[in-house]
């Protein structure tokens, strides 16, 4: 298959071609994936995210790779929902490090109810401050998609994380299901989506093409693809896999942008793990995004200095988006935090 031919957009994928891609040899796969970037992005800017997490522990969720899961004794301590302030005070850090993109992650379920006005707001004030706003909260309604599309929401994270046959091997309290219903809300309300899935869980090479199959055979492809690494943590079921041979991680990748030419391939969770020659793989396979500090979620990522070092050596810069200019960009963030130091935007979600 040639490059060419790689790069039109389709979303009728199936198992054997995308297992034919997978078995290329190296180099050659990586040459295509290459191809195919640098048809629809600069091969030398990658989109720099923030990831925080605004509720942190107890999900009645049973996934068995995350330590915020209440079913597992993990030593993650619970924690309440934070207050808007905080969560704006840190967007305002993320973006002095270089993100363009905040993106805000609760262990619920679904939000509640009483959850929404707080979520919203945080929306609100985030893109106040000029950065593309992302969420995950589990799975949506049509009555919170539409809230959290009108708050100013631009992206949406609901993983699908594995192939639909290996799924319940890794999830029973949702279903696939469930998942797709949730991505069809959210792209029924006009924002983005990103969706992805991890590698490392036990699955097999099939199962990591129906996953891409699924992504890359929806109506539309998803704006953001996060490709993650199992981060092993102890006390959960996964933590005793075997680890994922680097190059089988880095085929992943090649394989996810060829069938997705214009969607932004992250690098996301395990890159701590990873040194600076597979990062440096993972851009030329692809990769066009990375989260992007020292924490994500509840486990670690490499610190930003070590990442701007690394982008330095390459050749790499940050990828712009349109903003006002700094004077206005500044007042923004001024209004944004003095509007809410007097808030009561606080309370405990676990009550």
């Amino acid at each position: 298959m040639s490059a060419t031919a790689a790069s039109v957009t389709r979303h009728d994928w199936s198992l054997a071609e995308v297992k034919a891609l997978f078995e290329q040899p190296f180099n050659d796969l990586l040459f295509q994936a290459q191809a195919v970037h640098r048809q629809h992005f600069d091969a030398n800017r990658v989109q720099v995210s923030t990831l925080l997490s605004i509720k942190t522990g107890a999900c009645p969720e049973d996934c068995k790779y995350c330590p915020q899961s209440g079913h597992y004794n993990t030593g993650l301590d619970k924690e309440k929902l934070m207050e808007v302030q905080k969560v704006l005070e840190a967007a305002a850090e993320a973006k002095a490090i270089g993100s363009t993109r905040f993106c805000m992650g609760a262990a619920w379920k679904h939000p509640s109810a009483k959850d929404m006005p707080y979520v919203l707001k945080m929306v609100e004030g985030v893109k106040a401050l000029g950065l593309e706003t992302c969420m995950t909260l589990g799975k949506l309604d049509q009555e919170q998609t539409k809230a959290l599309a009108e708050a100013g929401l631009d992206y949406y994270n609901h993983n699908l994380d594995t192939s639909p046959e290996f799924y319940g091997n890794i999830i029973t309290t949702r279903t696939y299901a469930d998942r797709l219903e949730t991505l069809s809300y959210v792209r029924e309300s006009g924002m983005k989506i990103c969706s992805g899935g991890i590698l490392g869980m036990g699955e097999s090479l099939n199962d990591r093409a129906g996953l891409l199959i699924q992504l890359a055979n929806l109506p539309e492809h998803p704006e953001s693809v996060p490709i993650n690494m199992l981060v092993k943590v102890k006390g959960t079921p996964l933590a005793e896999e075997q680890d994922v041979d680097p190059f089988d991680f880095i085929r992943m990748l090649a394989v996810a942008r060829i069938m997705m030419p214009k969607s932004h391939v992250r690098l996301s969770a395990g890159r701590e793990q990873m040194n600076e020659q597979m990062q440096a793989l993972a851009f030329l396979a692809g990769a066009n995004s990375i989260f992007y500090g020292e924490k994500l979620l509840t486990t670690g990522n490499p610190q930003a200095d070590k990442d701007m070092l690394l982008f330095k050596r390459l050749g790499i810069q940050p990828e712009a988006r349109e903003e006002h200019d700094d004077e206005v960009h500044q007042a923004a963030i001024e209004q944004a935090l003095v509007e809410q130091r007097d808030s009561k935007l606080f309370y405990d979600a676990t009550a």
